[in-house]
């Protein structure tokens, strides 16, 4: 049985690990509600950027775009995997690691090349571990990510233009409530634009269509990357929260339990003690 002062000794400890970890519960609930309404503040803007697009390529008729071209055969994908710097946040990272190795692993058997970037600690050091190589790592330097965004909007343009590969995915948890976060793979690279003309309505642009796609979809890439960042932040401060609240509420529940341990041992421990008063005097 574990002395008083050991069980003294671990109730401290124990609350102050509850300190802590509180205090990370409201910092997170702090960081959620920004980061939530940044995400869905930006899904109207992602959707009607999409809605003008559809309607311009049906104006325009046959555009032809580096973004948009298909490749017959494709042998090399880039995947960019979407995390973040810091644990302590329940299943947030292990459930996209998952995700995603299967996901490379299913691109590998299908004889396909990988070029893979992380944007992110956690998923660097995961896939380091499992035996994938990144390359240019980068952590999650920029609290809103316009930087981090637009080197590996760059990263994608440049390298699908040069042919470096021919599909590009972006891994990330998408937000869906506090307490579900989905790992989600899209594929961005060839961009999809389903032409849709709005009832009614004849649209007439200058200086033409074609031109205008041309300075609309990297800025639509852009968005869509910029979407799945938005996501992932909100994800992780929930994911976070939810960790630290039943950390939080373990950590009271066994302080409970050490308290009633430490009382019965004081109890024990002083019955002891006058049971040794009482026998000692009735041998006198």
């Amino acid at each position: 049985m574990a002395s008083l002062r050991d069980i003294r000794t671990r109730i401290a400890s124990v609350k102050s690990t509850r300190q802590i970890t509180n205090a990370m519960k409201m910092v997170a609930a702090a960081k959620l509600r920004r980061a939530t309404e940044s995400a869905t503040n930006a899904r109207p803007y992602q959707q009607a950027l999409t809605s003008t697009i559809q309607r311009v390529a049906a104006g325009a008729g046959d555009v032809e775009h580096p973004l948009l071209t298909s490749r017959q055969a494709v042998v090399r994908v880039a995947v960019c995997v979407v995390g973040s710097d810091r644990g302590l946040c329940g299943g947030f990272n292990s459930n996209r690691d998952r995700r995603v190795e299967e996901f490379l692993k299913a691109q590998r058997a299908e004889g396909k090349e990988i070029i893979l970037r992380t944007f992110g600690k956690k998923p660097r050091d995961f896939l380091r571990t499992r035996g994938w190589d990144s390359v240019n790592e980068n952590g999650i330097v920029s609290a809103r990510f316009q930087g981090t965004v637009q080197a590996m909007s760059d990263f994608l343009t440049n390298g699908f233009e040069a042919g470096e590969f021919d599909e590009a995915y972006v891994c990330y948890n998408a937000f869906k409530s506090t307490l579900t976060q989905i790992p989600t793979i899209s594929k961005v690279l060839p961009l999809a634009i389903t032409a849709t003309e709005a009832a009614s309505v004849d649209y007439t642009y200058e200086p033409n269509g074609a031109e205008i796609l041309g300075t609309l979809l990297p800025l639509y890439l852009r968005t869509i990357l910029l979407q799945a960042f938005l996501e992932n932040e909100a994800g992780f401060f929930a994911s976070q929260m939810t960790a630290m609240d039943n950390a939080t509420r373990n950590a009271s529940d066994l302080i409970d339990r050490l308290t009633i341990e430490y009382n019965r041992s004081r109890q024990a421990a002083i019955t002891r003690e006058l049971i040794e008063i009482i026998s000692g005097a009735e041998a006198l």
